[in-house]
């Protein structure tokens, strides 16, 4: 059986404070809290910005031992250079520091932007430029994606395919493509901002068990708006330790 991970999509946000952290808490201590609470987060800042070594070091520090952080790859990549010509940006957003977070590295995340298709030759390009040794999986949100094709080269790459939950925005898939199933619960029925009933969550926990008979699962909510994320994902967790 695989490991079954369930945190959030971020961590620092407003409206979470004197909400999931309590009056008090310092900014500087929420990882350090959430991660008592939950086993991985999604580093999102890595999307919009390189960030520095120091700041990879300290997140790794100060979470337990045991704790998996997965990482948004940069923004630059995927939606400026739209994967092509993209050999010095990768070279410099896993030169910032990703790597030194050693066993703590959970997968790399590659979000696509909607309105990139599916194209065979450009993903095989782009997936031989990444580094071995690490677990990466690409969240595509073109319908084009969803053909056999597309999965088969997933497949032959290692690259996990994200399931992503978005309410009907974006397409969602459940198709196991590598050893780490990599799931984005986007919202319920509003897109980042509703909960998910118990009933939601209780299909979630079912279909977490079911993937973890073939790969690793790694749960991210991302309906952090009203602040929703963070219980949610100790109510999945809750589920999927009873």
């Amino acid at each position: 059986m695989g490991s079954i991970r369930v945190g959030t999509s971020g961590w620092s946000y407003a409206s979470w404070r004197g909400d999931f952290y309590p009056k008090g808490l310092v900014q500087r201590r929420e990882l350090a809290y959430l991660a008592e609470r939950l086993s991985t987060v999604e580093v999102n800042g890595s999307f919009y910005a390189l960030q520095r070594p120091s700041t990879y070091h300290r997140w790794r520090d100060e979470t337990p031992d045991d704790f998996v952080l997965a990482v948004k790859g940069s923004r630059f990549i995927t939606h400026l250079k739209r994967l092509r010509d993209v050999e010095d940006g990768l070279a410099r957003f896993f030169g910032s520091g990703v790597l030194d977070l050693g066993p703590k590295l959970g997968p790399v995340l590659w979000q696509l932007p909607a309105s990139m298709s599916y194209d065979a030759a450009l993903m095989g390009s782009f997936y031989r430029l990444l580094p071995e040794g690490v677990r990466h999986v690409v969240e595509p949100r073109h319908r084009s994606f969803c053909v056999g094709e597309a999965f088969a080269q997933m497949r032959e790459h290692g690259i996990g395919c994200v399931v992503s939950d978005s309410p009907g925005r974006w397409p969602m898939v459940e198709v196991v493509t590598s050893d780490v199933v990599h799931v984005r619960l986007h919202g319920h029925t509003e897109l980042y901002a509703s909960g998910y009933a118990p009933r939601s969550l209780d299909r979630w926990a079912e279909k977490c068990r079911r993937w973890a008979g073939r790969a690793d699962v790694f749960v991210y909510f991302d309906n952090d708006a009203r602040g929703r994320a963070p219980h949610d994902a100790v109510a999945l967790r809750k589920r999927l330790d009873g």
